[in-house]
């Protein structure tokens, strides 16, 4: 370790943890992690058709929208990684700014929302390599998500996947990051390349922006565009994964609130740009492949066979490396909650390994539950669709359980200010605009989980005749705290003997012990 890294090391035994993990993230490795979790070349492209099918031409305008709200959670974020610079970092957060109850619910649901969003991702190679090459197509001929011959088959794509993101994970986080760190590079050219090539061959000008194309008087606008805004609220998440990897970065105090930024403005700005050039490109904007078939459509039909498969290749990159990312952030915050005693079987879920300085049980368990939960899909291609839907409305329930607390605690004035970051400069901050900013991303989130989460029809069952299905994000809303409530009781004991230790007491740092004490 040089002498700019003893800071860090110092930092963590404030916070009661000893140094386990290895710390060898640099900054674009921080920034590759959040970037990859976000993800915009996998998503975008798997999702396009959603936010398309319901808002037409007008839905790139939810976009922007949606990325000003998830950003003025990252300004939030931002600080709050600047001040503790720990693993678990929704969990870490979340519990010491709400206390114990607050905290231990915050990182549970962000568990379950990991994981099956972890199970979303893998799934997603399915939409692309059977494009490129029909050997991909192990199983049967349909390469279709929704016939039985494509959800077999997406699920035997997605379990080999998932292996070797498990084996890669559980190997070295230098070997993590160096792929990571790849990929991110090969997916930001993948962006670059799309969008140019797309704009070189539009069929029509930016105006198309201003088009209202499937909306009119009698589909209304606000509805089907709120519908539409599901879309980016799928997409821009995980931003936070920076802060996950905050006990194996170089520096976190500095890097970690400027890596969560970036990562945001990157897919924000490079969504943006994607869906404008698919817009612009598309041969048709009302034959309806643009909301059955999406991307892959536009790619293939207007750059023709060889150039769309290699870009879809590109595509392939990012889907691994954003499983990747989803993984290693799951990983640390199973590992940071056991640490604490707060899940079951904490004693194995806390242990890092001494060869690979990685926590390998949490790596193996987040797996195998995602490619269990993958087998949904081959019997209900549409339960597994709306459970993915379903998943993110968690994890905006999750952040709104750090930014809540957090605008209380800011409120009464005791945020930790003051401190100095590695190189001796201040922590990130949003200084007089704190508040402000704060109070909207609340409302932001709130709104923006209330809208994931309403039992429409259309999204979570459009094919109808499963009444469970279209209320299923309060029956997994309600699912998730009953579970919840049941580990919580189970572990109440240890969690609570481990939190009210004197050492844990100075976790907080600073003035932040006044607000645990309160």
């Amino acid at each position: 370790m040089t002498a700019v890294d003893d800071r860090p090391l110092a930092d963590l035994q404030t916070f009661g943890y000893d140094q386990q993990l290895e710390r060898k993230v640099g900054t674009f490795a921080s920034f590759a992690v959040g970037f990859s979790f976000v993800s915009i070349l996998t998503t975008v492209f798997q999702l396009f058709g959603l936010g398309y099918g319901f808002g037409g031409t007008a839905f790139f305008w939810t976009w922007p929208a949606v990325f000003a709200g998830q950003l003025l959670v990252a300004l939030c974020f931002s600080e709050l990684a600047a001040r503790y610079p720990i693993s678990g970092a929704i969990y870490q957060w979340s519990r010491r700014l709400g206390g114990a109850v607050v905290g231990w619910f915050a990182g549970w649901t962000m568990i379950i929302a990991q994981i099956v969003t972890l199970a979303a991702a893998a799934i997603a190679l399915q939409v692309v390599l059977p494009v490129v090459w029909t050997g991909f197509q192990v199983i049967g001929t349909d390469p279709a998500l929704d016939s039985v011959s494509g959800a077999s088959n997406a699920v035997l794509l997605g379990v080999v996947l998932l292996a070797v993101t498990t084996v890669l994970n559980a190997a070295s986080i230098r070997i993590t990051a160096i792929a990571s760190s790849v990929g991110v590079v090969c997916e930001l050219v993948g962006v670059a390349l799309v969008v140019v090539l797309l704009f070189v061959h539009a069929e029509r000008g930016p105006a198309v922006l201003l088009h209202a194309t499937n909306l009119d008087s009698t589909t209304g606008y606000f509805v089907p565009l709120l519908m539409s805004s599901l879309m980016a609220a799928y997409v821009l998440v995980g931003f936070d994964s920076a802060g996950e990897l905050s006990e194996e970065t170089h520096n976190p105090r500095r890097t970690a609130p400027r890596t969560i930024l970036r990562a945001v403005a990157a897919s924000g700005l490079g969504g943006a740009l994607l869906i404008v050039a698919a817009l612009m490109a598309a041969p048709s904007l009302t034959d309806g492949k643009l909301a059955t078939e999406g991307l892959p459509y536009v790619l293939t039909s207007r750059l023709g066979t060889v150039p769309g498969k290699l870009l879809l290749l590109d595509v392939a990159v990012a889907v691994f490396v954003c499983t990747l990312a989803i993984q290693t952030s799951a990983s640390r915050m199973i590992f940071s909650m056991a640490r604490d005693r707060v899940l079951p079987f904490s004693a194995q879920l806390a242990k890092v390994s001494g060869r690979t300085g990685t926590p390998v049980v949490p790596t193996v368990v987040s797996g195998v539950l995602a490619a269990a939960l993958l087998a949904v899909n081959i019997g209900n291609p549409a339960l597994f669709l709306a459970l993915t839907s379903v998943c993110i409305m968690l994890m905006y329930l999750a952040y709104l359980m750090v930014t809540v607390p957090m605008l209380v605690q800011r409120l009464r004035g005791r945020l930790a200010t003051g401190e100095l970051d590695e190189t001796g400069r201040p922590l990130f901050s949003m200084g007089r605009w704190g508040t402000l900013v704060n109070a909207v991303a609340v409302l932001y989130g709130l709104g923006m989980a209330i809208n994931l989460g309403w039992p429409r029809a259309e999204v979570f069952d459009p094919e109808g005749g499963h009444w469970y299905l279209q209320f299923l994000g309060p029956i997994a809303l309600g699912a998730t705290a009953l579970l919840g409530l049941i580990a919580y009781a189970a572990q109440r004991r240890d969690y609570h003997a481990t939190i009210g230790s004197p050492q844990p007491r100075r976790w907080l740092g600073g003035s932040a012990v006044a607000a645990e004490e309160a």
